[in-house]
C-alpha cells in the first residue's frame, strides 16, 4: 500500500503496481509520477555463465549438465555445444540459440563459455 491519497474519492486505500497507483475504494487508477519510474533505467543485462564469464551475443555455449527440455522427452546432454546466441533483455531465460537442431532459451547457469 501507498501513502497516497485517490484524486477521485480522497481515500487513502491506493494499491501500488509497476505503473499505476489504483484506488482499492473506487477503482480509480492513474499514472505515477515520472521520476518513479526511471528506478528501472540501468543498462544494459549482463548475463554470466556458470563459472563468471560474461556472455555476448554470438558467443558460443556448451552445457555443464544433463537437461530435460520442459513438454518434450528430449534431454540437452552434458557437453552439447550451441550454435552462437542471442542475450535475452526480458523473461527468466537469459540465453537464446540452436542445440541438437532446437532452438531453445536457457538459463545463463547451465551453460559454460567454449573458446573459439
Amino acid at each position: 500500500m501507498s501513502d497516497t491519497t485517490c484524486p477521485l474519492c480522497t481515500m487513502d486505500d491506493v494499491a501500488e503496481h509497476k505503473t499505476i497507483f489504483e484506488c482499492m475504494t473506487c477503482g480509480h487508477e492513474w499514472d505515477k509520477p515520472a521520476e518513479v519510474e526511471e528506478e528501472e533505467a540501468v543498462g544494459p543485462r549482463v548475463v554470466k555463465d556458470a563459472f563468471g564469464n560474461i556472455l555476448q551475443d554470438g558467443d558460443i555455449v556448451q552445457m555443464i549438465k544433463d537437461k530435460k527440455l520442459t513438454g518434450t522427452s528430449n534431454v540437452l546432454k552434458s557437453g552439447t555445444k550451441s550454435k552462437p546466441i542471442r542475450i535475452q533483455e526480458k523473461g527468466d531465460h537469459e540465453i537464446s540459440c540452436k542445440m541438437d537442431g532446437l532452438s531453445i532459451g536457457l538459463k545463463a547457469m547451465f551453460v559454460k563459455k567454449v573458446n573459439p
